[in-house]
């Protein structure tokens, strides 16, 4: 028997989800009918709560009934191969290849009603990263400048930054297939607001940045005077510098200029070497480990906000053998590194004042296809947060018995994007001005109440 996949009648857009998915969130600026929408419904806006945000980002989208919302008794075709377990947190049941989640997963709360309309890498991508539901006007499926700024950007354009220090790093990898992804970068802010994007491994021998090390026989005067000769060199090309999707090289020398001569701590979080070898043991000497060892440093080095992408571009799209790539490749790194992060930060304090955000761009389809592989799923997926607040051992929202439609109310990348800047003390609806002077705002949903229940 082949499962119906289709919308059930009940299912219906509320008005409020409406406006959600409509003109409204294409813009980024909320309608008044939505703003009126929230105060009756009196959705909660918490205190600032966190310092800072680790957004776990599974790039390619892993299936999401494999791992946080498995459905036992779905058809065959469905259901797939792995089990579901008890976990710590009673009435809570997630992959058997997710053991060392499972211990802790008091820590964390699962949102399994997450929804979006556009199954594309590249616009899910772009919905995720940034908080929003629809492509904004002039914005395609590659980075530009009319993309939606990322929380790094959102962030820095409303509160500023610190001097010799960013207030985004994006790490281990840049997204792209022979282009950017959209949601990487400032967008419509402008390169001012690109975060910092790493493109080594943490987990390789010796891994360090080029730009902040001094070469043998240099010294920081010296630099500064090669800094100083450049500045001048570059002042009659600055007009230029607005490429799309990326940024100048000469501004991200200046930064790196900044970092090396002012920011110590931002330094020293890239010399992994100074951390324990037990500790880097803990999190897997592996890239999904050692980048999300590396994003505590970073927070701890007071860096607000930090992205460790699992994997390269689409390493979760498990189109082929998704079971085997699941249970062989990526979810025994990828347990043991979440898992280590919550716990590490639990053990430091600094879980109370750090969200993390683990999600990818959409979930993967609940028919297995012919090679044994999930295809691309955008009505439902799972979303996965903890601290900062945080109510631990929950479910949020549910899927319908083959985990292919929200069951519950769905809620839409804008309202993870409102609970982020939320989160922050950022009031989701601040005016934001783009770098042709229009103004926007930055966000059109509404925070996940629930979260905080």
């Amino acid at each position: 028997m082949q499962p119906d996949l289709r919308l059930a009648a009940s299912r219906r857009l509320s008005r409020q989800e409406f406006l959600q998915v409509g003109f409204s969130a294409a813009l980024g600026c909320g309608l008044s009918s939505l703003s009126a929408a929230r105060s009756a419904q009196g959705a909660a806006k918490p205190r600032v709560r966190a310092k800072a945000i680790i957004f776990v980002f599974c790039t390619g989208a892993p299936a999401h009934q494999d791992m946080w919302d498995l459905k036992p008794d779905a058809p065959a075709e469905s259901r797939g191969e792995f089990k579901p377990v008890e976990t710590k947190a009673p009435g809570v049941r997630i992959s058997e290849h997710l053991p060392k989640l499972a211990g802790i997963a008091d820590k964390f709360a699962v949102v399994r009603s997450m929804t979006h309309k556009l199954p594309s890498h590249e616009h899910g991508t772009h919905y995720l990263l940034t908080g929003i539901n629809q492509n904004p006007p002039g914005a395609t499926h590659m980075a530009s400048r009319n993309d939606w700024p990322c929380y790094a950007a959102g962030l820095q354009h409303v509160r500023g930054g610190d001097e010799g220090l960013p207030v985004g790093v994006h790490l281990p990898t840049y997204l792209h297939n022979g282009y950017g992804f959209c949601g990487q970068n400032g967008g419509f802010l402008g390169s001012k607001y690109d975060p910092w994007q790493i493109t080594r491994d943490p987990a390789a021998p010796k891994f360090q940045l080029d730009e902040l090390s001094l070469a043998e026989g240099l010294t920081i005067e010296r630099v500064a005077a090669r800094h100083n000769l450049l500045e001048e060199i570059d002042r009659c090309r600055r007009e230029l510098v607005e490429s799309a999707g990326v940024r100048s090289m000469s501004q991200r020398k200046s930064e790196a200029f900044d970092m090396l001569t002012q920011g110590g701590k931002f330094r020293e979080a890239f010399d992994l070497e100074r951390e324990p070898a037990a500790m880097r043991d803990r999190y897997g000497r592996h890239s999904f480990g050692q980048s999300l060892l590396l994003a505590r440093r970073l927070i701890e080095a007071g860096v607000p906000i930090v992205q460790a992408n699992m994997g390269t571009m689409n390493r979760w799209d498990t189109h082929n053998a998704n079971f085997r790539v699941l249970k062989e490749t990526l979810l025994p790194p990828f347990d043991q590194g979440l898992a280590t992060l919550l716990a590490d930060l639990d053990e430091r304090g600094l879980l109370d004042e750090t969200l993390i955000v683990c999600t990818g761009e959409f979930g993967r389809t609940p028919l297995i296809n012919a090679n044994a592989g999930r295809d691309h799923w955008s009505n439902v997926f799972s979303a996965v947060l903890a601290g900062a607040g945080v109510r631990g051992g929950q479910v949020i929202g549910a899927s319908d018995v083959q985990a292919a439609y929200p069951a519950t109310r769905g809620w839409y990348p804008a309202d993870l994007g409102a609970t982020i800047y939320s989160a922050l003390g950022i009031d989701p609806q601040t005016q934001v001005i783009d770098r042709l002077g229009r103004p926007h705002q930055l966000n059109a949903g509404e925070v996940i109440a629930p979260l905080y229940g």
